[in-house]
Parts: C-alpha cells; structure tokens; sequence
C-alpha cells in the first residue's frame, strides 16, 4: 500500500508540476483538468501511504480503510487511462493486488481465530 500511494503521490506531482508530460484527449466523458486530475492522484496517494502505515499496526479499522481507498485508487487510475496509460494500467493492478492482499489477509486472520 505504501508503494502504491507513493507511486500515486509521484503521479499528482508530475500532473501538478507539468502538463505537457500527459496526452490530452478530445471529447473525454471524465474529462478534468490536468491540475485537478493531480491533485485527485496525490490526495489518494497521500491516503494510500497513511493507511498503509496503520495496516503496519495491526487494526483491523486500517485493513477496511484500506480496501476502500485502494478500491478509489484503482477507479481514480481506471479514469486516468487517456493521460497516461501504462502508468494507470500497472497502478490499477497494484490497488487491485492491494485490495486482494488485505482481503485474504482478513481470511487468514479470521481462520486462525476460530475455534475448530
């Protein structure tokens, strides 16, 4: 989770910092500026590192927080795909392994836990 908000942060920062590095496309239905697409990505990457780093303390509140807002990153990511599609398309697959990893983590957790 921390990677994949790092990676996001980088992505708010580079379509905050130059608009010329992105494709813009015609005719968009999401179609945002460049600058509210950054801060979009950096505020979910932002989220995405700090829930990330309470999954590191063990809450189960932080693993559920963490689904939803690797669930948004990956939406957020999907709607990125005209800008800058290998990018969306790798961070949609890590929020997506996110979203996977706390889930079967949950399992595991709620296996060990019951009494057989």
């Amino acid at each position: 989770m921390v990677f994949a908000g790092a990676m996001g942060i980088f992505e708010g920062i580079a379509a905050l910092a130059r608009d010329d590095l992105f494709v813009v496309t015609r005719h968009y239905v999401f179609e945002f500026s460049l600058t509210g697409w950054g801060w979009v990505h950096l505020i979910v990457g932002i989220a995405l590192v700090v829930s990330g780093c309470a999954v590191f303390t063990g809450a189960l509140w932080a693993r559920f927080l963490g689904v939803a807002i690797a669930g948004l990153g990956a939406i957020a990511n999907f709607l990125w795909l005209p800008y800058y599609p290998w990018w969306a398309v790798i961070l949609i697959a890590v929020n997506l392994f996110v979203v996977w990893a706390l889930c079967a983590g949950m399992q595991r957790e709620a296996d060990a836990s019951s009494p057989v």
